[in-house]
């Protein structure tokens, strides 16, 4: 084999299962805060990190690029976008008026298995809350807020929820560190009135459920923001 195959050959792309793998692993490294905002993106270190080469790893960053986690440079690597604070109340906005709509619609389109599904995450993510899982919590908690925006069954809202929902991952994640209030203890509690409202298919309440939820989070995250939080550990020391 020459050398030329060789660089070919490490060149290729890599299979869907190893990107699908890193891309959720990356993702979630940043989202939890081990990158401060504004940081640029160490791809040396991640690769030593996550045990691939660089192919893989710049694949996976333009795919959080798309998502709105980080921002490529030219000639520069990635860095991790920060959001200010009014970036964060317009963005939570949004979204909190997208996930409303989506509940009103879901409480119309659901099926029962659909319903029975986001209980089942529900019960599963309070088994991680009261164990204070914080990463296995956020996990279920953001497919809880997906398939509720899935069964509204408007592609058209979904297109563009998945166009915005990456920008705000890593600040949700963060907003339940706020110090000035039991955040996450709360955000559980706005839960148990979210399954509630969809079982009972009341699509008005579950969508005011749903914005004061986000609202909750947004004030919940610039509080943080002004205490110092996304510092690069994923804590709230």
């Amino acid at each position: 084999m020459t050398t030329a195959t060789l660089k070919t050959a490490s060149d290729a792309p890599a299979p869907a299962s190893l990107h699908a793998g890193l891309l959720a692993r990356l993702r979630d490294y940043i989202v939890e805060g081990h990158l401060p905002d504004g940081a640029r993106v160490p791809e040396r270190d991640l690769c030593e990190r996550f045990g691939v080469s660089r192919t893989p790893l710049r694949e996976a960053l333009k795919v959080l690029a798309s998502e709105g986690l980080i921002d490529l440079l030219p000639n520069r690597g990635a860095r991790v976008r920060g959001l200010g604070a009014r970036d964060i109340g317009e963005l939570f906005d949004v979204i909190g008026g997208l996930e409303a709509l989506a509940g009103r619609l879901a409480c119309e389109a659901a099926t029962e298995d659909e319903i029975a599904a986001v209980e089942r995450l529900h019960h599963e993510m309070y088994s991680h809350y009261l164990r204070r899982e914080m990463h296995d919590y956020f996990r279920c908690n953001q497919l809880i807020h997906q398939a509720i925006v899935d069964a509204s069954r408007n592609e058209v809202l979904k297109a563009t929820y998945a166009g915005m929902a990456g920008r705000v991952r890593r600040v949700r994640y963060s907003a339940n560190f706020a110090r000035k209030r039991d955040r996450w203890g709360e955000a559980m509690r706005e839960h148990e009135e979210i399954l509630d409202a969809l079982r009972r298919r009341a699509g008005a309440e579950l969508a005011d459920v749903l914005f004061r939820h986000l609202r909750n989070k947004q004030a919940a995250a610039i509080e943080h923001l002004g205490e110092g939080g996304w510092g690069g550990d994923g804590e709230s020391a």
